[in-house]
């Protein structure tokens, strides 16, 4: 095992996972000599070369977890300083004013299921009990009235979805939409 094969190999990976949880392209550089350097220090503790990639990895995890406890001790964090908060919530705030209006756009029976699940924050088994509805064909109602209201929004907004299922952003396809 020689490291600087091993960083040649993943450093363009470690560098896609700084730039993910760290917003400054500075500080990842930083962070990413900081982790050459830790694990230069560290290599004899690898005893198995199948484990070298996730061994990489924890080290860069506690480096970026130093690095906001550094951060946090020299500095007050606010939520303005998570980009990715603001970016999320951004989106969010844009697109729940157009949630209820969608929903109202379904039949009445999807919209009220949707309305006490989803806004009102009732639990599916509540919802069940309350209406006299067993618990595995309410499920699916609710699976099936969340694709209708997908179809809704699809029909009006394209949306980008990230591999978790997350919106990451939308917009307008530009047509007239009878919902928003």
């Amino acid at each position: 095992m020689n490291i600087e094969k091993i960083w040649l190999e993943y450093q363009a990976k470690l560098k896609a996972f700084l730039r993910k949880n760290v917003s400054n392209p500075a500080d990842v550089d930083d962070l990413l000599q900081e982790i050459l350097i830790k694990s230069y220090q560290n290599f004899n503790a690898v005893k198995d070369t199948k484990k070298v990639k996730s061994w990489l990895f924890q080290i860069a995890n506690n480096t970026i977890i130093d690095f906001y406890r550094k951060r946090a001790r020299t500095s007050e964090v606010t939520s303005s300083d998570l980009w990715y908060e603001e970016a999320e919530e951004e989106v969010l705030t844009q697109l729940s004013q157009c949630v209820l209006p969608f929903i109202k756009g379904l039949p009445d029976e999807e919209a009220n299921l949707l309305i006490a699940i989803e806004i009102e924050g009732e639990s599916q088994k509540q919802f069940s009990e309350k209406n006299n509805i067993k618990y595995s064909t309410l499920k699916s109602r609710v699976q099936k009235s969340r694709q209708m209201l997908f179809q809704l929004f699809n029909d009006c907004c394209e949306l980008t979805i990230d591999q978790k299922g997350n919106l990451e952003k939308f917009q307008s396809k530009g047509q007239s939409c009878s919902n928003c």
